[in-house]
């Protein structure tokens, strides 16, 4: 299978590019959302998973990640997790490290990573929604975090150079894009030779179709767009990639789960 044929978004009747927008449009409405429920006084708001109806906050969200973890993270970026794991866990950071946060949301996953690496190391927050990076960068403010930066950018075209960094991670995001074969070339191409992946996705049984899948969640609700465990071993192989292994974590609709997804480049 060519890895430029991985999906075929004409089977869901929308362009890459009307699937970009639609999730643009949700996330800037999340964050708009999480900005003024946490910052207007609103305690009793039950978190960032209210923006969408089909999500399971015991599936997707804070309540994934430790206790430990969000001890010095601002409330509000804790609150703003869309995710459906803890890739800071997954890709095992060590300090000095540079990492890559693909669709990096309002900070969580950033700051996280930065903790981990260090003061030698660095954090790059990828984004391309202008309200969830207002959000990100005003959560860094708050967190007094410095070895850290937010850019706006799709990351079907991440805006780093080649060979950029050590390890990339990503938190249920690349099942949202409509381009998933630019995605892994392009992870492929700013890690550095001996760069690893350590992602957080949602993957499909093998034996769903493509229409299966929009049967069980929405695109934004990040059902519809995930590959199945088969396409994304043939995508990142496809990319460069070695060293492949997708490991389902939970369930999160019926044959449909959450995954740790890691792979290398070769030095």
């Amino acid at each position: 299978m060519s890895a430029r044929a991985i999906v075929d978004v004409s089977e869901f009747s929308m362009s890459t590019s009307e699937i970009q927008k639609i999730v643009r449009r949700r996330y800037a409405d999340a964050a708009t959302r999480i900005d003024a429920s946490c910052c207007g006084g609103d305690s009793t708001h039950p978190g960032a998973i209210d923006a969408f109806a089909t999500s399971d906050p015991e599936k997707f969200g804070a309540k994934l990640y430790e206790a430990g973890d969000l001890a010095d993270i601002p409330e509000g970026a804790a609150v703003a997790s869309l995710g459906c794991g803890n890739p800071t866990v997954v890709a095992d950071l060590k300090p000095g490290e540079i990492v890559l946060d693909l669709g990096s949301g309002a900070g969580i996953d950033v700051l996280l990573s930065a903790r981990r690496v260090g003061p030698d190391g660095f954090v790059y927050g990828i984004d391309m929604t202008d309200e969830m990076l207002t959000l990100a960068r005003k959560h860094q403010a708050e967190a007094g975090v410095t070895n850290v930066e937010f850019r706006k950018g799709e990351i079907e075209d991440i805006p780093l150079d080649d060979e950029a960094v050590d390890v990339i991670i990503s938190n249920c995001v690349i099942n949202l894009s409509g381009d998933k074969p630019a995605v892994l070339f392009e992870m492929f191409r700013v890690l550095r030779p001996g760069g690893r992946l350590g992602i957080s996705d949602v993957v499909s049984d093998d034996d769903l179709s493509q229409a299966d899948r929009l049967e069980r969640g929405s695109w934004v609700g990040c059902i519809a767009g995930a590959l199945s465990f088969d396409e994304y071993r043939e995508g990142l192989r496809g990319a460069g990639f070695t060293e492949v292994s997708i490991e389902p974590t939970h369930s999160v609709a019926q044959g449909m789960h959450s995954a740790v997804i890691k792979a290398t480049k070769a030095r």
